[in-house]
């Protein structure tokens, strides 16, 4: 049984391998192959990734250190990537704010897949994402994400949606682990630098903690990735971590007003870290020139 699973494991990779090479030359001639040959390759390190995932947190487990399985993921991950791809992201937190603040909702905006990637390179240790309750029955998925300390919000034993959220506020400070979430929702999948509305969970999850908030801005990275221009270049995109949002003291009447200074906040840095990522000079900078 084992040579067998050895031999089909073995013809896998290798005929990944020789796929991925051949669309690679195929490039030379149909330059969008370059993008199918590195998608490819990004799901074939996602995959590894993830198998090493459930390794690295059953040892963490033993250790202790089991809120830092997704870190530690995440950085196979992003090296897997690097070497494969040529693609990263470099995190901009000159003052340590991911490592130092803790326990925190870190916010970040959402662009495409490759967000994956995102938070494989700017993952803190002790800081973990959020998904539904049902997400652990799904075998392999979901005991990675159990073992990992995953924010399980179990909405259907839950009153309501903002009962489900106190007990996930409750069980963040209880653990002293930080939360990612994409409060926009979904992928914005746009070619310039903008924010989709954000929905409200993210802020009273940190409500209910006590936790601040931190935005993590991602620039706008559509000359290096876009599914609809079907672009997948090598390259670095860089996230710059603002400075954390406390909200001591909120109540859920100031939610909405903390959600709004929060995207404002992000909105400004994303147009101008996008200009400087892709080389160009942001509108409201050429009005300015302009009127001088």
């Amino acid at each position: 049984m084992w040579d067998r699973l050895v031999s089909y494991l073995t013809t896998f990779w290798l005929g990944a391998a020789v796929l991925v090479a051949a669309l690679y030359m195929v490039s030379f001639v149909v330059p969008k192959a370059a993008f199918v040959a590195r998608a490819l390759t990004g799901y074939l390190c996602l995959l590894i990734a993830s198998c090493m995932g459930l390794l690295i947190c059953i040892v963490f487990r033993l250790f202790g250190i089991a809120g830092s399985s997704q870190w530690a993921a995440g950085r196979v991950f992003k090296y897997a990537m690097y070497l494969t791809t040529g693609v990263t992201f470099e995190i901009i937190d000159p003052h340590g704010v991911l490592d130092n603040t803790r326990p925190a909702v870190v916010v970040g905006n959402h662009q495409t897949e490759l967000d994956v990637l995102m938070l494989g390179c700017m993952f803190p240790r002790n800081c973990t994402v959020t998904a539904k309750a049902s997400l652990k029955k799904i075998p392999f998925l979901g005991w990675f994400m159990a073992l990992s300390k995953t924010i399980f919000i179990d909405r259907g034993n839950a009153k309501d949606a903002r009962q489900a959220l106190k007990g996930a506020g409750q069980e963040i400070a209880r653990r002293n682990q930080s939360v990612y979430v994409f409060p926009e929702g979904t992928r914005s999948y746009s070619s310039e630098p903008m924010l989709l509305p954000f929905k409200k969970g993210a802020f009273h999850l940190a409500v209910e903690a006590g936790a601040p908030i931190v935005p993590c801005v991602v620039a706008n990275y559509s000359h290096i990735f876009s599914i609809k221009g079907l672009v997948f270049r090598s390259g670095k995109i860089p996230v710059k971590v603002l400075a954390p949002i406390p909200t001591k003291g909120l109540t859920s009447a100031d939610v909405e007003d903390l959600a709004t200074k929060t995207r404002e906040k992000m909105l400004e840095e994303l147009i101008t870290l996008s200009a400087e990522a892709k080389g160009t000079v942001p509108a409201a900078m050429k009005v300015a020139a302009a009127s001088k």
